[in-house]
């Protein structure tokens, strides 16, 4: 927890006033980092096939950005090695608004992972859009523990949230 505090620390924070101002066409584009740790339980179920559930928790730090800069970040889950990976986010940033995302990806074809927003509070409240990122392992023991990172993480939030962020003409998504 004082590695994620620091690295939020370190990091500034939004512009005066909170976020900054969105893309001509309303929408605010991120790029950035996500490192988590957690816990996984996994049954097998035969030959190549096994499902797991997982709980991790860790930093969102945006590089390049129009919203805040860092969030504490968790994530629960469920991948299915057959099927894919099917899980929910919560992003909280320093002011302690919130997003919401559900998060769905193939990890048996590259771990690449597509989130979609579907809200948020506060200054995120009906937070739309879309982001994207590929999974990496960085340790994974067999106590059920385990760490990893988002490579490549970027996206967009879009009109209607963040509060103050300025919607798109009609019909401009």
């Amino acid at each position: 927890m004082a590695v994620a505090l620091l690295s939020l620390a370190s990091c500034g924070g939004p512009a005066a006033g909170g976020l900054n101002a969105p893309t001509a066409d309303g929408w605010h584009t991120f790029e950035g980092t996500w490192t988590v740790s957690g816990t996984r339980t996994t049954l097998d179920l035969g030959p190549n096939h096994t499902a797991s559930n997982f709980q991790m928790n860790g930093t969102l730090v945006l590089t390049e950005s129009t919203l805040a800069v860092g969030f504490r970040a968790e994530v629960i889950g469920f991948v299915d090695s057959q099927s894919g990976m099917v899980g929910r986010a919560v992003w909280t940033d320093e002011r302690g608004d919130k997003v919401f995302s559900e998060l769905k990806g193939q990890v048996e074809t590259g771990n690449r992972i597509a989130g979609t927003f579907l809200g948020g509070s506060g200054r995120y409240a009906g937070a739309t859009g879309e982001y994207e990122f590929e999974w990496k392992y960085v340790l994974t023991p067999e106590d059920g523990t385990m760490s990893g990172r988002a490579v490549g993480l970027k996206g967009r939030m879009g009109p209607g949230a963040p509060s103050g962020s300025v919607p798109p003409a009609e019909g401009v998504r």
